[in-house]
């Protein structure tokens, strides 16, 4: 089996690990009620999606 010759210094574990930290979610705002949605998804506020209403939301 085998067994590393050296220790792994913390620089080099700290580039190996550097693509696992969170990624920061993209906003953009809708264009209908100038709210701030996911890009490509459903707004959440007002149901549209390019344009066109997908879903009607309740008023709270």
């Amino acid at each position: 089996m085998a067994v590393p010759k050296k220790k792994t210094s913390k620089s080099k574990q700290g580039m190996r690990r550097s693509h696992h930290s969170l990624k920061v979610p993209s906003y953009m705002e809708c264009p209908q009620c100038h709210e701030m949605a996911r890009p490509h998804h459903i707004c959440a506020h007002c149901g549209y999606y390019k344009g066109k209403e997908i879903m009607e939301v309740e008023a709270v």
